[in-house]
Formats: C-alpha cells, sequence, structure tokens
C-alpha cells in the first residue's frame, strides 16, 4: 500500500487545529468556570490537551516540508553514478515555485526548471493511447493497472520544444550531439546488489556536459537495449508543459524514452544535497565521503 506523507501531515494538521480551535470557542470558557468554581484545579481533556500540543509541531513539519524542503531516500540505482542506493537527499521545494501541499496545485510561480536539473517529481505512469483517441495513464506498459503514487528522481533532458533524438546512449537536442567523454571502467562492491549489475556488465563512466551542467552518467552498452525517441510514448518534440527526463545509470533506467514525458505538474522539486549516504552492512556502512555532496 502506498502511503501519501503530505496528505496524512495535511490531514493531521487540519485534524488537530479544528479540535483546538473549536474547544477554544465554543468550550474552553464554560469549563474553566465550572471547574472554578469548584475549587478544581483547570486541566484540558486528554484529546484538546493533544491537539493543542501536536498541532504547532506538525504545523511546522508540514510548512518546512512544502515549501522549504523535503528529505527523501534513494531507493534503485537508475541515478548512478550520482545517486546510490541508499542516499538521503534534501529536495528544494520552492524551487520551481510554491504549491499547496498533497494537491500539489502551484500558488506561486518562482522558476522553471532548467536542463541538467536533478529533480524529483510524482511518477505520471506509462502513457497509452487508445483506439477512441484517448490517451490514458497506467501503471505498466498497457495502462491495465493504476499508477502507484510514487516519487521518482531523474534528470531533465529536454524542456518543452526541444527536438530530442536519443539512440543508445547518444543524445542529440535541437540538432546538437551532447557531448561526453570516457573516464573509465565503473569501479564497486561485487558483495552490493547496486554495483554488482554495472559490474557484470562492464559498465563505463563518462563526463557528460548538458546545458550548463557537467555530470556523471555510467553506460552499458551490453545490457538490454533500451527505446529510441522519438517513439509512441515519447515524441521528438517535447510537449508544452512536460519534460523529458532520464536517469545517469542510462540502460538501466525507465524514464521518458519508457513512458513519456513528465508533466510539469507532477514537479515535487529540486535535488540539492546529500545529507547522509548509507551502502549497508557488511558493505561499507555508512558512506562519509558522500556526505555533503552538492548534486549536479
Amino acid at each position: 500500500m502506498e502511503f501519501d506523507f503530505a496528505a496524512i501531515l495535511l490531514g493531521l494538521t487540519v485534524l488537530f487545529g479544528v479540535v483546538w480551535g473549536l474547544d477554544r470557542l465554543f468550550l474552553y470558557k464554560k469549563r474553566k468556570a465550572r471547574l472554578d468554581a469548584a475549587g478544581e484545579e483547570y486541566r484540558d481533556p486528554m484529546p484538546v490537551d493533544w491537539a493543542r500540543s501536536l498541532f504547532p509541531v506538525v504545523l511546522v513539519v508540514l510548512l518546512l516540508r512544502s515549501f522549504v524542503a523535503e528529505p527523501f531516500r534513494i531507493p534503485s540505482g537508475s541515478m548512478m553514478p550520482t545517486l546510490d542506493v541508499g542516499d538521503f537527499i534534501l529536495v528544494n521545494k520552492f524551487a520551481y515555485g510554491l504549491r499547496l501541499p498533497a494537491f500539489n496545485n502551484k500558488i506561486l510561480d518562482l522558476g522553471e526548471p532548467e536542463r541538467g536539473d536533478v529533480v524529483v517529481f510524482r511518477w505520471p505512469g506509462f502513457t497509452c493511447h487508445r483506439d477512441d483517441g484517448t490517451v490514458v495513464h497506467g501503471g505498466n506498459a498497457d495502462c491495465s493497472v493504476p499508477v502507484p503514487n510514487q516519487n521518482w528522481i531523474k534528470r531533465v533532458i529536454g524542456l518543452p520544444g526541444d527536438t530530442i533524438q536519443i539512440r543508445d546512449s547518444e543524445i542529440v537536442i535541437n540538432g546538437k550531439p551532447v557531448p561526453a567523454e570516457k573516464i573509465g571502467p565503473f569501479k564497486g562492491n561485487h558483495a552490493r546488489p547496486a554495483d554488482e549489475e554495472l559490474l557484470a556488465y562492464g559498465a563505463t563512466i563518462w563526463k557528460e556536459h548538458l546545458g550548463k551542467v557537467t555530470h556523471l552518467i555510467a553506460r552499458m552498452p551490453d545490457r538490454m537495449p533500451t527505446p529510441p525517441v522519438p517513439n509512441a510514448n515519447m515524441p521528438a518534440v517535447v510537449p508544452d508543459n512536460c519534460y523529458l527526463v532520464m536517469g545517469d545509470d542510462r540502460e538501466n533506467s525507465e524514464d521518458s524514452r519508457w513512458w513519456g514525458c513528465m508533466p510539469e505538474q507532477n514537479l515535487a522539486g529540486k535535488a540539492f544535497l546529500i545529507w547522509m549516504s548509507w551502502k549497508g552492512w557488511g558493505t561499507g556502512g555508512v558512506d562519509f565521503s558522500r556526505i555533503g555532496t552538492v548534486i549536479h
């Protein structure tokens, strides 16, 4: 079962606020007068006391997570080597505008994603075109199951209006190939599942120059082929209010090449910092070298 923590936090904030507020408006004075007349020490009923104590705490957490920064954990290797499995990151929640918690409706426009940004977003699901001309989204390739409530992280490659061509790891944007230089073979730990696949397929590390951003990517040409762009789900020209996103582990990333463009309304924020990195018991533990790394 998928839980929407933002919705839960919003619901608790409203619940505690309503309980505390209604008590103060309609019940507090009468209850206090009655206890004072009886010479008894005043105490709030337990539900009111809990609501009064927890409301400001939950409200502060809600405001910080919704409008300042939100923590996320990296669960898969699709963004290696930039982000490793077990990295804990912070996401800037106001980089692309302020949005209502849970509903994600933009209430203040402060900017748009730039090419090369690493973004967190609500996964839109696969795009399916029905025989009657309608377009639907689903949690698998034939859209036969609902889209799960999941946050994903990828890198912005194509902006609205860009003309994109992708063949394997080669990217051409508006007629210009994205330059990249080979650094060398991937070096990892065979005991870690996240590293083992890269090592098994002889992955190589490349330095890619994407707009103003220079970052590392992994290539595994011997792994199964990835869909080219354009394709049935991702057109050559990126639609308005949509972005083409890809993982940095290019042959091990389920991204826009597979399911289509990422709508602007699904944006959650811009990843900017690794604040903790855990490589697992017996396979590295806490990786102090990654803590404090700025995400590019």
